[in-house]
């Protein structure tokens, strides 16, 4: 899996930043900054890397985001169909109860039930 030098995206004052590290068997998606419409295709090029090779075993690290909306939703449920079409998994690790409200109002929680926080052998 190929480390990428963290990105930001700014657009008037909304910025965002997502970066893929190894974390011992996982792969860690680490994301900060607002997540929307302007700068969603940031996560969505990170998390296809991350999903790309075969049973991939993706944590994306929510915790550093300042805002999150339905774009953000739609990126996570493509990079978890592709992680579990690959015989693997995708989980969120998160402590935002914002966020965890909107999973519960989509009906996502199910889906991406929030750690929250890394597995310890993540690093």
């Amino acid at each position: 899996m190929p480390h990428l030098v963290p990105d930001a995206v700014p657009d008037a004052g909304a910025v965002a930043a997502a970066r893929v590290r190894a974390g011992g068997p996982f792969t860690v998606v680490e994301v900060s900054g607002e997540i929307d419409m302007l700068t969603v295709d940031l996560l969505a090029e990170r998390l296809e890397a991350a999903t790309a090779a075969a049973g991939p075993d993706v944590l994306v690290d929510l915790r550093a985001v300042d805002f999150f909306d339905c774009s953000g939703l739609r990126v996570l449920c493509r990079a978890e169909r592709r992680a579990r079409e690959r015989g693997g998994r995708l989980r969120l690790v998160l402590d935002d109860p914002r966020i965890r409200r909107l999973l519960r109002a989509t009906g996502l929680l199910g889906r991406f039930p929030p750690l929250p926080r890394l597995p310890v052998a993540a690093g």
